[in-house]
């Protein structure tokens, strides 16, 4: 045995052949040498031989028999601690065996005693989280219905809670995610100044600042009586900004030539009314002035009328008119109608517009309603068509248009399900908008047509997700500062971001290159189930069938993907200051290196760090690990880079327990653990 365990099985066995091969090689020669010089016969030459090769014989009886009754036994028990250790629950795969049987009721009992510690542990784990869940769950169902992006950060600024609304608000960035910092998300060195001069009363102040193309307006406040962490909310202030800004900049110039108008008018009504005072009937004068008062009337008249348009688009640009998808529309105001029956089916393509949601949805209710002797009851198209600054809304049904007096009459209908019953003449000025109704020519189709101001959102909406597992971790708190050396850090205080890479194939240095990045973030010695990052990369070549046979991915999968560079700058982003992961990560380190982007951060290796720990067994590889430390992952995810990632990032947090039992509880021990466990021949790339 060495100083780190047991020697290796291969080493052992090239040994004792090495003595056996000597032994039966020398007997023989001495065998030889005895034989011609002696010149035995019959059982004596017999007996000269066996006696000659009996010690090479010995040799290799006693190694067989060492390796069937102790060194494979001490193995096999080796391997079933391990399993043990990282798993209690772990099946009993390996009992006691050859010389080492007698421990076999001991282990049993070691291995019951860890269940029943484990057993109490969870219970008592589970009656003493009992409150605390029942708090979370109501805390993350109060998450899920807010729609005010917030942020709960702690006093380094690093992130503890977020909402689903903040994940939409930020959904094209990168650094949002928990234990990040805050300025990996808003680089604005004004927040920072402002959260560090809060006052501790829980008084909000309020923020505008960059971020991307956007200006975003924050809210933000101290937590009283906490440990200096701070509770922000967000708002879009980009398009109100500028809209504000736009039309007061508007009324603003127009003050100017208004009081000059209005002096001019006043200054020749007041000489007209002098000259006639006067008794002065010079007609040249009077029509001179006359003219001045109708040009300057005419103009203010025209100013007057801009104001009122400016006052207009400011209602229009107002609060209460938000961006909608048209599909979104359709669907709430189908299942106004009748929400056991579908009666609208949008046709067209759809498109966003601006409105007031639940007063278009009355307004459409109402006419329906009021409307119904002369529209169908089998149901309705709904169709979206684009205009110049408008969006047309229709209603399209086989038969005659309505009458121009039905719709008249509809107008003055006041709808009392809104707040202050307004009529639906107030609701269609409040969107400055109108309802005809028209036939479509030779189709025997009529239909309803509402205008309403278009938005420039494009595309569609994105899709509803699952609710995350993860929205808070008040445990980050807790961690130690972030700027804290990392070679001090405890493991499990560190942020490590597992990841792994899929390449058209294994000759990085002939070629190669990546065609997928997965990773994973472990925060808190806890993996972040819905924090991860997962891009394909388009290799700028074919993907050989022999690797598509392996990860899946074909030709058709990355056409059209982004470039290396620009998802390396990605994942550099969504790496921040974590440490990196992964399983042989020598060769994902060459797999994303030399293109220009800087990785220069500690690199853990579960295939290094397993050998540190476990030098005489065989088989390191994910594969082996995942079942020697009973991992379980979904079929199918395997040997893809997510996937992967996941499973190292598993093996991590079962790896941790058994570095920590041989005093390995930093980051600066296990870099040196792990680089002697560093064998060039592992080199593999």
């Amino acid at each position: 045995m060495n100083r780190r365990g047991l020697p290796k099985r291969q080493r052992l066995i090239g040994l004792w052949l090495l003595l056996s091969g000597i032994s039966f090689l020398g007997g023989a020669i001495f065998a030889a040498l005895l034989d011609a010089q002696l010149a035995p016969q019959g059982w004596q030459r017999w007996v000269l031989w066996l006696g000659s090769f009996s010690g090479g014989a010995t040799i290799f009886l006693v190694g067989l028999l060492l390796e069937r009754m102790l060194f494979t036994p001490l193995r096999h028990l080796q391997v079933q601690l391990a399993r043990l250790v990282a798993n209690p629950d772990a099946r009993d795969e390996h009992p006691p065996e050859g010389w080492l049987k007698g421990l076999g009721p001991d282990l049993r009992r070691v291995h019951e005693s860890w269940q029943a510690d484990r057993s109490r542990l969870a219970t008592a784990h589970t009656e003493g989280a009992r409150s605390a869940a029942r708090i979370r769950q109501e805390l993350e169902t109060l998450l899920q219905v807010l729609e005010t992006p917030l942020l709960l950060c702690d006093q380094h600024r690093r992130v503890m809670l977020f909402n689903q609304a903040a994940e939409d608000f930020f959904h094209d960035q990168d650094g949002l995610g928990l234990g990040k910092r805050l300025e990996a998300l808003v680089p604005s060195p004004s927040l920072q100044q402002a959260m560090s001069q809060l006052p501790q009363d829980g008084s909000p102040r309020e923020l505008l600042a960059p971020c991307d193309q956007r200006w975003l307006k924050i809210l933000l406040r101290r937590v009283p009586g906490s440990e200096g962490e701070t509770l922000l909310t967000f708002t879009d202030a980009t398009a109100s900004w500028s809209n504000e800004m736009g039309v007061r900049a508007d009324l603003a110039a127009m003050l100017t030539p208004l009081r000059q108008h209005t002096a001019s008018l006043i200054s020749a009504a007041d000489a007209l009314i002098q000259l006639r005072q006067q008794g002065d009937r010079s007609a040249g004068l009077c029509e001179r002035l006359e003219g001045v008062i109708q040009s300057e009337g005419t103009t203010l008249g025209d100013n007057v009328a801009r104001i009122g348009q400016l006052l207009d688009d400011m209602q229009h640009q107002g609060e209460r008119l938000s961006p909608m998808w048209s599909n979104d529309f359709w669907q709430a105001l189908d299942e106004r109608l009748d929400p056991e029956h579908r009666l609208i089916t949008p046709i067209g393509m759809p498109a966003w517009f601006k409105g007031d949601a639940p007063a278009l949805i009355a307004l459409m209710a109402s006419l329906i309603q009021h409307l119904s002797a002369y529209l169908p009851e089998s149901g309705f198209e709904g169709e979206v068509c684009l205009g110049n600054k408008r969006v047309y809304l229709d209603f399209i049904w086989k038969g005659d248009p309505l009458p121009e007096r039905e719709l008249a009459e509809w107008h003055r209908q006041r709808l009392e399900v809104l707040p202050l019953s307004p009529t639906v003449a107030d609701v269609l000025r409040q969107h400055a908008s109108d309802t005809w109704s028209l036939a479509d020519e030779g189709s025997g189709y009529s239909r309803i047509r509402l205008p309403l101001p278009a938005t420039e959102r494009v595309g569609a909406p994105r899709e509803a997700m699952p609710p995350r597992p993860e929205f808070h971790d008040f445990g980050i708190a807790d961690l130690p500062h972030p700027d804290e050396a990392l070679a001090n850090r405890a493991l499990r205080s560190l942020e490590v971001v597992a990841f792994d890479t899929e390449t058209t194939g294994l000759e990085l240095r002939r070629g190669d290159t990546v065609i997928s990045v997965g990773a994973c973030r472990v925060v808190n010695a806890r993996l972040l189930a819905s924090e991860t990052f997962d891009y394909k990369v388009d290799p700028k070549r074919p993907i050989p069938a022999a690797s598509t046979a392996i990860h899946g991915l074909t030709d058709a999968d990355v056409a059209g993907a982004p470039p290396l560079d620009i998802i390396l700058n990605r994942f550099r982003q969504y790496v921040g200051d974590a440490v990196l992961l992964a399983h042989n990560a020598s060769f994902d380190m060459l797999a994303i290196s030399h293109h220009g982007v800087d990785f220069d951060l500690p690199v853990l290796d579960t295939l290094l760090i397993s050998r540190a720990l476990d030098e005489a067994i065989d088989g390191h590889d994910l594969d082996s690990l995942a079942v020697r430390y009973h991992l379980a992952f979904p079929p199918g995810t395997r040997h893809t880079a997510l996937g992967d990632a996941r499973v190292t990032a598993e093996l991590w947090l079962a790896l941790l327990p058994r570095l920590e039992a041989r005093g390995i509880d930093t980051l600066e021990k296990l870099l040196a653990l792990q680089a002697n466990a560093f064998d060039k021949a592992d080199g593999s790339a």
